[in-house]
């Protein structure tokens, strides 16, 4: 039964590409004056641009982390478009994937997030699944025993995600079938490390286990409007403060949560960069950090002093986005820069300084 939510149907201005069916090879030949051509080199570039950083360039996903394979053709012929389209849009609070649409404070329009949608789809070359057919009606606490022993090693004790997707993300769930959820059990995803367990497990244990990721569910739905500044105040936490030390960075880059807590226990100088989309700046993020999103780090760049003060980038993934606003600032001549090397989501778990909401804060907001 189909879990979407009328709300993303009205505020996503649902365009329906079912159905379109493009193979690669088309796409290659398309004319540039193709409408349907455009439009896939449209959604090329705004992925090569977005997503390819996490799912891979082309699809094949887990570059960085648990992103998943988009390519995958287990993945694809079992989602809709409006199952694409909202998790794109909204992304999976609490994860590494973020909100891109606009309205959710990421980069992306309505029509552009169509545009990947039917760019990712015309990777799809097999026959759509049925996922639309109630299944079996499964028991939650028996499906909790199967869950810990053949699920929770990738997924997480309770589905919050490790080396695989987090399964009790309130996105996947409102807008993920049961039928949807137990194909994937049925037939895992080729050529990952999702396995097929069909033949593995009884009916029974599948069933069960989707009454156990279903029960997950929260019953509120998913916010979307999210406001972000467009003009944000001093880009240096503690400004008049000593120098920010920190010992050998990891492999030349990466530099551990505990010094950095250190250094901000200290009230030393320092600048953090938060790489995410501010779609998830604004849910939380580092005190005193400014969004410096991954696919448009130029502009911050601009406004940071070339002095010597030290840059930590970070982000979810935990290395990827980060890694690559590092790199960027360090071609520019930066000096001093670093990436968190466990992560935001580390950070805040460990209960680091984070403040909520669009504004950059000070560390007297969070004593």
């Amino acid at each position: 039964m189909t879990r979407a939510r009328s709300y993303a149907v009205a505020a996503l201005s649902l365009a329906g590409f079912a159905g379109l069916g493009l193979g690669l090879a088309h796409c290659t030949r398309s004319r540039p004056t193709d409408a349907r051509g455009e439009e896939l080199a449209s959604g090329a570039r705004l992925y090569r641009t977005y997503c390819g950083l996490c799912h891979g360039d082309a699809g094949e996903g887990y570059a960085a982390d648990d992103a998943n394979a988009l390519a995958n053709q287990d993945f694809l012929v079992s989602v809709s478009d409006e199952f694409l389209r909202v998790n794109i849009a909204l992304g999976h609070p609490g994860t590494a994937m973020a909100a891109y649409a606009k309205r959710a404070g990421g980069p992306l329009e309505d029509e552009e997030i169509d545009a990947l949608v039917n760019y990712i789809r015309a990777w799809q070359e097999e026959p759509s699944a049925d996922v639309s057919d109630p299944v079996a009606l499964g028991d939650a606490v028996r499906g909790q025993a199967a869950f810990s022993r053949d699920c929770a090693s990738c997924h997480g004790a309770r589905g919050g995600g490790g080396s695989a997707i987090s399964l009790s993300n309130r996105v996947f769930l409102e807008t993920a079938s049961d039928a949807q959820i137990e194909y994937a059990i049925l037939h895992g995803r080729r050529g990952t490390p999702m396995p097929a367990f069909e033949g593995e497990l009884s009916a029974a244990t599948i069933a069960d286990l989707v009454a156990l990721i279903r029960s997950w569910q929260p019953e509120e739905e998913s916010e979307a409007e999210t406001i972000v500044p467009d003009e944000l105040p001093e880009v240096v936490l503690n400004p008049d403060g000593p120098p920010a030390e920190f010992p050998p960075l990891r492999e030349g880059r990466y530099v551990p949560s505990e010094a950095v807590d250190r250094a901000l226990a200290a009230g030393s100088r320092i600048i953090f960069l938060d790489a995410r989309p501010p779609s998830d700046y604004v849910r939380f993020h580092v005190v005193g950090a400014i969004p410096a999103p991954y696919y448009d780090v130029a502009d911050v760049a601009e406004r940071l002093p070339r002095d010597g003060t030290w840059i930590v980038a970070y982000c979810a993934c935990p290395h990827a986005a980060s890694g690559r606003v590092m790199d960027y600032l360090r071609e520019q001549g930066f000096t001093n820069t670093a990436v968190l090397d466990e992560g935001v989501l580390h950070w805040h778990n460990e209960g680091y300084p984070t403040i909520e909401g669009p504004s950059p804060g000070v560390m007297a907001d969070v004593e």
